[in-house]
């Protein structure tokens, strides 16, 4: 808690402008009365904004004072985070010396042209202009809008598109599905904080066509989708919208006529329309009302798929918008119709000039099909398919359910088809009536006759297997677009097992052999990458495995690997020589622990500082104890035996979960590549036991990597520093050239005398508190000292990844990595374990 506040004050002290903005319009909201509830009439007409106040009394101040004050506490909750966000962005990008006439000049722009555009747009009997011109609006969001976008200008070429493309998008979005007057007014804000930018910024912001990567092309076409997707809730939210597409979330929602509204239509309408009216008055429930939102649901799962390059997603989009022309093609055939049944509702159709038609039809057909053409003419950007095991589940799942709620409906009704309206319902027409009850009302219409059942349990079925069943579909189209191929092809194990042989990987780079790994090899075949996707993220295990000279190259193949497939690659676990091609690719890395090594060729346990290993050294010698050098395959039945029960013994005094991923278990250890060294007491029993993960150069074996580490209860103390100090002076005699004891998390090497420690930052501030946190459940500092007993040097690994905003979903993927199936038990003791000591 107290780092996130250190974090808020050294923030906040970085924009005293926004601050300022936000206690202002606080302070405003509370002198005219705002804070509690929308303005009186007298408050709006002194200090609002619009055509009325404006123009007509002549009150010029509002166009500033409008910008001051909220129009509600809704509104002054989001001006106010607003300010501490947006606008905080924008003055530290520009300084506040910018900030400040930049802020003046949108927002003065924005409320300004708006209103000459309102009133100009009125005279000239502008259907929006006339409908909205006696609209006042006071709107801190103004500004701080205007601000924002001249301030992307200042933003690298990928932020400042994507900070353009949202912001613009939702601009846009609320403009035309909502289109009240501070909408519009934000809109041009925007557009005026476009220009402004692009003169402050000079050639900062001159116009570059980038070049999209396979996954922010995915991630901007998404956007796009789901910006559509949402428009019609905007309009459907606000009933009385002024917007040109507001039409838009009239095919959502409770469609259905009341009762009174059937009786006044049925007072002076023909008998049709009044047939017709009942009808659709008789299909209607709650259970209809959801199902007019099925395509809005649908829509939803295709943006969550289409960032991730899904084939599926991608027609799932497309099918989707079509199907939304069709819906409203037919519904507005209902309105129409029935309003050409009544002598009002014709006289209202001729009232609405061609103008507003053109309007309609772009709100409900040109967009859908505007956002269809767009998936299709990208689709060779989305073709990545789901295993043949998901597509095999989901049109099982999908063809079950609806065979079961087809035929539950059917075999229910059939008990009770004498109650259903018309007189005379067979069985048969209640097959053929089968499609009306999966598809919204306003895509089937009305026409023919509609079969009603009675209140019942047929009538629960007639409004809810329609529902049901799309919920499952959703569902299931969720869990497809989810699904990846995770299989090792054969021979890959063979395949990297070789690369590693040859030489690469580093010291941790045997761990590329584990189970749970997935292979990427370079076209030629020289190189490759052991991986693991979790959450769309994929997480390597150590060094890519390439020959001297060739990091560069096998990094950014593998990452374009990632990104046609819209996962985030994450180099995890990598040295020191691979941080320049980072640096070239403009990737961010963090410290994630420190590696201790050894260096057997040159090692003299001599001086004070070996006095503790030399002593157990020494201890062992004198109470009989040996050692043995071997693999698991040359172990004895006993041995195997005895090592699983020390294992088994060490995991069961724990309450905590055995942690994977890059920490070996039992499993890891029957690798006939790996080495054993073993610790036998003068009874010939296992006292302790450690594994070496191999590391080759031309197929020798040049370095040894600790994994494993077991110790029997009872066995002598300093048994640890005795086998790892035994290895060490064996490996000396085999010539090996490099002894790591492997990498402790979240550790930070100590600084040499003499030296400042480096200045803190965010991220190492955040390893710092995991480290503290994580403490008394792994005791990793504790390993790390332990480890600094052999007088190691010390190499940084690192973690790898392209953009911050991933952290979040990075830090969960590796904790998942590291513990990808913890019980509830073992969750509720991790959780006890970490939980603050009183």
């Amino acid at each position: 808690m107290r780092k996130a506040l250190v974090f808020a004050g050294r923030y906040f002290r970085t924009v005293p402008l926004s601050i300022g903005f936000a206690v202002v319009i606080l302070a405003t909201s509370l002198t005219v009365g705002t804070f509690f509830g929308p303005p009186s009439e007298t408050t709006q007409h002194a200090w609002a904004a619009g055509v009325t106040t404006v123009i007509d009394m002549g009150h010029w101040w509002t166009i500033v004072t409008a910008l001051f004050i909220p129009w509600d506490p809704f509104q002054l909750v989001w001006g106010i985070l607003g300010s501490l966000v947006l606008l905080g962005v924008a003055e530290r990008l520009m300084g506040w010396r910018r900030l400040v006439p930049v802020f003046f000049v949108t927002g003065l722009v924005g409320v300004g042209l708006g209103v000459l555009v309102q009133w100009v747009g009125s005279l000239a009997g502008e259907w929006w202009a006339d409908g909205t011109s006696y609209d006042l609006t006071m709107d801190p969001l103004t500004p701080i809008v205007g601000s924002l976008l001249t301030a992307s200008a200042f933003m690298g070429p990928l932020w400042r598109r994507r900070v353009r493309l949202v912001t613009f998008g939702f601009l846009i979005m609320f403009a035309l599905y909502d289109g009240d007057t501070s909408t519009v007014y934000r809109l041009i804000a925007g557009l005026s904080g476009l220009v402004i930018g692009h003169f402050l910024a000079g050639r900062r912001s001159r116009f570059v066509w980038l070049k999209s990567s396979f996954q922010e092309a995915r991630v901007l076409i998404a956007t796009i989708v789901l910006i559509t997707a949402i428009g019609p809730l905007v309009s459907l939210v606000n009933p009385d919208n002024s917007g040109a597409f507001g039409l838009a979330g009239s095919l959502y929602g409770d469609i259905f006529p009341s009762a009174s509204d059937i009786a006044d239509l049925c007072a002076g309408s023909t008998s049709t329309l009044c047939g017709d009216m009942q009808k659709l008055s008789e299909l209607g429930g709650f259970g209809p009302v959801v199902l007019t939102f099925a395509p809005l649901a649908l829509l939803l799962v295709a943006v969550w798929g289409l960032r991730r390059g899904r084939w599926f997603a991608l027609w799932l989009g497309i099918i989707t918008n079509l199907a939304q022309i069709l819906l409203a093609f037919v519904f507005f055939g209902l309105v129409f119709s029935f309003a050409t049944l009544s002598d009002a509702g014709e006289a209202d159709l001729q009232a609405i000039d061609i103008g507003e038609y053109i309007v309609w039809g772009g709100s409900t057909v040109l967009v859908p099909l505007a956002v269809a053409i767009l998936l299709f003419v990208n689709r060779r950007r989305f073709s990545i398919r789901a295993p043949r095991e998901a597509v095999v589940r989901f049109w099982v799942v999908v063809a079950g359910t609806f065979v079961v709620l087809s035929f539950l409906y059917v075999v229910v009704s059939s008990f009770v088809l004498d109650t259903f309206t018309p007189a005379g319902t067979t069985v048969v027409d209640l097959v053929l009536d089968l499609p009306r009850r999966f598809l919204p009302v306003t895509l089937v219409g009305v026409t023919g006759d509609v079969l009603i059942p009675a209140p019942g349990i047929a009538s629960f079925l007639f409004q809810w297997i329609g529902p049901v069943f799309w919920a499952v579909f959703t569902v299931a189209a969720f869990q497809r677009i989810s699904a990846i191929d995770q299989t090792v092809a054969v021979g890959d194990h063979q395949r990297i097992r070789a690369l590693l042989r040859r030489g690469g990987g580093g010291t941790l780079g045997w761990m590329d052999t584990w189970p749970g790994n997935v292979y990427w090899f370079s076209e030629n075949g020289d190189a490759g990458v052991a991986y693991r996707v979790i959450n769309g993220v994929a997480i390597t295990m150590s060094d890519p495995v390439c020959l001297p000279g060739r990091e560069a190259e096998t990094v950014r193949a593998f990452a374009a690997f990632c990104d046609a497939r819209s996962w985030v690659p994450v180099f995890y676990s990598v040295h020191e020589q691979f941080l320049p091609v980072f640096d070239e690719m403009g990737w961010q890395y963090m410290s994630v622990g420190e590696e201790t090594l050894m260096h057997p060729q040159s090692l003299e346990m001599a001086g004070k500082a070996w006095q503790n290993v030399r002593s157990s050294l020494n201890k062992g010698v004198r109470e009989g104890m040996t050692t043995r050098w071997t693999t698991y395959d040359e172990l004895s039945r006993t041995m195997i035996a005895q090592i699983n029960a020390i294992s088994e013994a060490w995991v069961s005094e724990k309450e905590l979960p055995e942690m994977g991923f890059t920490l070996g278990a039992l499993e890891e250890i029957k690798d006939p590549d790996v080495a054993l060294m073993l610790a036998i007491d003068a009874e010939g029993r296992i006292a302790a036991v450690t594994s070496w993960l191999p590391m080759y150069r031309d197929g020798v074996a040049v370095g040894y990597t600790l994994d494993f580490m077991r110790r029997a209860d009872g066995s002598m103390p300093g048994v640890m520093e005795y086998l790892i100090a035994s290895s060490a002076l064996h490996m000396k005699d085999l010539g090996v050239e490099v002894l790591s004891l492997s990498g402790a998390p979240l550790a930070t090497a100590p600084v040499p005398k003499g030296e400042e420690p480096p200045a803190p930052t965010v991220m190492t501030e955040l390893a710092d508190f995991l480290a503290r946190t994580l403490e008394p459940a792994y005791g990793f500092s504790s390993l790390f000292k332990f480890k600094a007993k052999f007088n190691p040097t010390y190499s940084t690994i690192y973690m790898a990844y392209p953009d911050p905003l991933g952290l979040p979903a990075i830090g969960t993927a590796i904790g998942k990595a590291y513990l990808p199936s913890m019980s509830a038990r073992e969750t509720l003791a991790l959780v006890r374990t970490l939980a603050p000591r009183r």
